[in-house]
């Protein structure tokens, strides 16, 4: 799969822009806040339906703006695709495939891409949910119906803390809880289902995040993964991996029927606790992916340099894992002002690990960061402006597109 034309309108800094993309590499370059990451955040959104800087949708539409519009011609062998998504600062946002208005949860099935940026070091440095988001966000792209199955868990757990924090408040106890068990039966299907999946994909991304760890880092430090389960937890105020019981982490992944029976003895075993503080203790909520460097934990332990070159192998065994097991061909493999914290070596290897990609998008303040034969398309952007490419920013300075049109209520285009 690759991305031929991405157009923009009211995205961020930019008013409007065209650019042309090529099969292979492409690399844009620009000073820092001149829209680079712009472009790649707005690419990414397609895939994922988020951002991986902001947490909504409203920063990402252009100041004094109502919408922005983010739309993108996709290629898969012979197939060709427009991909279309209206951010709205009131109301729902849309989305258009081939100009026919769908669910905007549906884009991602559509395209695929992994995206690498400075923020992915919080992967190995960071909290638990960003581990979380990751493992979910992978799952979706190569399952998307597990988007329903994490909506339905999100919802239920809500539903679940609600009651719990009402029965804590009113004093409820035991028979007068049966309503409880009626959440805890659909908390462990979807729960059970969500762990057997995210079991399932670690085993997957094991082989290909040591393969891509030695790669970079030109060193074996024996990179692996591993569950933290909280339903195994002996104790409701279990830290987490780094301090628990070992019986917590689960190399070899649990079956959702497994699963089953743990998730519903810890309920059981934690319902006091539950009850005391108005909150479910146990499930894929509280869950983690342990990273670990020669059998130590990455978090705490790993240097700067390991810690980048832990997760930017992370993203590629992602990528690794998407274009083995989809029929969307490689996904869109980004690279976010990645290039500017390696080393010479490191550049070069980096370079031979995403060899072989259909395409690959790259950012870079620095042209001379970037090795050559990664240059091969090269745009240069100032100020919210795409000037083109090398040749033709050095014969006429560039020049912006006209504004696409919006899409309007029937899923037509517009001229707003």
């Amino acid at each position: 799969m690759r991305v031929t034309h991405l157009s923009l309108t009211d995205f961020r800094n930019y008013e409007s822009a065209e650019v042309e993309l090529a099969a292979g590499p492409n690399l844009f370059v620009g000073s820092n806040g001149q829209g680079k990451t712009n472009l790649v955040e707005a690419l990414g959104y397609l895939s994922t339906l988020g951002s991986h800087r902001v947490s909504t949708d409203h920063a990402m539409i252009r100041a004094g703006q109502t919408a922005a519009i983010v739309r993108a011609r996709l290629e898969n062998g012979d197939r060709s695709v427009l991909a279309e998504v209206q951010l709205n600062r009131v109301g729902a946002n849309r989305a258009q495939i081939n100009r026919s208005a769908i669910k905007t949860r549906e884009l991602p099935r559509y395209f695929s891409s992994v995206l690498f940026a400075p923020e992915d070091l919080a992967l190995v440095r960071g909290e638990p949910s960003g581990r979380r988001r990751f493992l979910d966000e992978l799952l979706v792209l190569r399952t998307p119906r597990m988007s329903g199955v994490l909506t339905d868990y999100d919802r239920v757990l809500r539903q679940r803390n609600t009651l719990l924090k009402s029965a804590r408040a009113s004093g409820l106890r035991g028979a007068n809880l049966s309503t409880l068990d009626i959440w805890d039966d659909r908390l462990v299907a979807l729960g059970s289902e969500l762990i057997e999946a995210r079991g399932a994909l670690i085993a997957e991304l094991l082989p290909e995040v040591r393969s891509a760890y030695a790669a970079i880092a030109g060193a074996d430090h024996a990179a692996s993964l591993a569950s933290y389960l909280s339903i195994l937890a002996s104790d409701s105020d279990d830290p987490g991996p780094t301090d628990s019981d070992p019986a917590t982490l689960a190399p070899d992944h649990l079956t959702a029927e497994t699963a089953s029976i743990a998730f519903r003895a810890a309920l059981a075993r934690l319902r006091r606790a539950e009850l005391e503080r108005g909150i479910t203790l146990a499930g894929p909520h509280r869950d983690d992916l342990v990273l670990t460097l020669n059998n130590l934990p990455a978090r705490g332990y790993a240097s700067h340099g390991e810690s980048w070159s832990f997760a930017l192998s992370l993203k590629l065994a992602s990528a690794a894992v998407l274009r083995r097991e989809t029929n969307s061909g490689d996904p869109v493999l980004i690279l976010d002002d990645v290039f500017a914290e390696l080393d010479e070596s490191r550049r070069g290897r980096l370079a031979d690990a995403v060899d072989g990609f259909e395409q690959v998008l790259i950012t870079a303040a620095v042209r001379g960061d970037v090795p050559e034969r990664l240059a091969a398309h090269v745009v240069r952007i100032r100020a919210g402006k795409i000037l083109g490419t090398e040749e033709d920013a050095a014969s006429d300075g560039g020049a912006v597109t006209a504004a696409t049109p919006a899409i309007n209520e029937t899923g037509e285009g517009t001229n707003e």
